[in-house]
């Protein structure tokens, strides 16, 4: 089955704060039935443009949006400290009912770690980092009573974490780097990589999959997903002119950029080779027209949507 997922940038455009509530208001009854889940970035700052914290985001949606899985896509893992993620983690699962994924990775930009005056240490180290990170949730979700841990750079003693999560935290992997793929191979049930053309993604998958056969786990036990923008329009031309977003890094090579048809197409080719959860930015949300395409006439087009 492939799910959707809806993905929200940093936050709105500069003087329309009331913007980000209202278009979702707007958004989000079109996409009940269709979406399974509402997804926020985790940024502190991006280019002088208004930056949501992504926990409080979350925790709002999650509140008034309660048809909805929430998630974050991705956090940057060294941002918040391990324990108190999975307490913060456990708490909110509990109270939305069991909506929430934890969406993590290693974190990777630099300029918010020296503006907020968090270390930035080397990949390697925010790569260890992250399998540490990784334990931990799991320890204090899964280990009746309290739990402690001694690594290289997190440790805990005696933590608690009440109510432990019910049901399980799924955990999103983010991430493309070989040893990033390796920790979702071991700890994560969703793998996610973001802004890829076709044959990168295919390309990151495959040693994926080797990671997957080393500890003899099974494929069909670890979803691979998507995250990216999407131009949609009647035709090409209605699409390109539609624009991808505020900033420059995203274009039609990695992105889904078309006409309904040309859409299905690109994402059938993601499918067909084992990605089954798309998180996507709509350009153009929320007006009707540019969402009915995707819902009415992409999805059914989609294999096994």
């Amino acid at each position: 089955m492939v799910d959707f997922g809806l993905g929200l940038l940093h936050g709105p455009p500069k003087g329309q704060n009331e913007t980000f509530l209202s278009e979702l208001d707007k958004t989000l009854p079109q996409l009940k039935g269709s979406f399974r889940s509402i997804w926020m970035t985790d940024h502190f700052q991006w280019e002088g443009q208004p930056t949501f914290e992504a926990w409080t985001v979350l925790s709002y949606i999650a509140a008034r949006y309660p048809d909805f899985e929430v998630g974050p896509i991705v956090l940057g893992q060294s941002y918040r400290n391990p324990a108190l993620l999975a307490l913060m983690a456990g708490s909110l699962q509990a109270l939305s009912g069991g909506r929430f994924i934890m969406g993590i990775g290693a974190g990777w930009k630099e300029d918010e770690y020296i503006a907020y005056d968090y270390p930035y240490p080397s990949p390697s180290v925010r790569v260890q980092q992250l399998e540490e990170t990784l334990i931990i949730l799991k320890k204090m979700w899964e280990e009746p009573g309290q739990v402690s841990y001694e690594g290289a750079h997190y440790r805990i003693k005696e933590a608690w974490c009440e109510p432990k999560p019910e049901p399980k935290i799924p955990i999103l992997v983010g991430g493309g780097g070989y040893t990033t793929m390796k920790h979702a191979a071991k700890y994560a049930d969703i793998w996610n990589y973001p802004d890829s053309p076709l044959e990168r993604y295919l390309e990151r998958q495959n040693i994926l999959r080797r990671h997957l056969d080393e500890i003899d786990r099974d494929p069909a036990t670890l979803r691979c997903s998507w995250f990216g923008r999407v131009a949609i329009g009647q035709t090409e031309d209605e699409a390109v002119a539609r624009g991808l977003s505020r900033e420059n890094k995203w274009t039609p090579e990695n992105s889904f950029v078309g006409s309904p048809q040309d859409i299905a197409e690109q994402m059938n080719a993601f499918v067909e080779n084992g990605c089954d959860y798309f998180i996507i930015d709509i350009i153009g949300a929320p007006d009707e027209a540019v969402i009915g395409m995707f819902t009415e006439e992409v999805i059914p087009m989609l294999n096994g949507a």
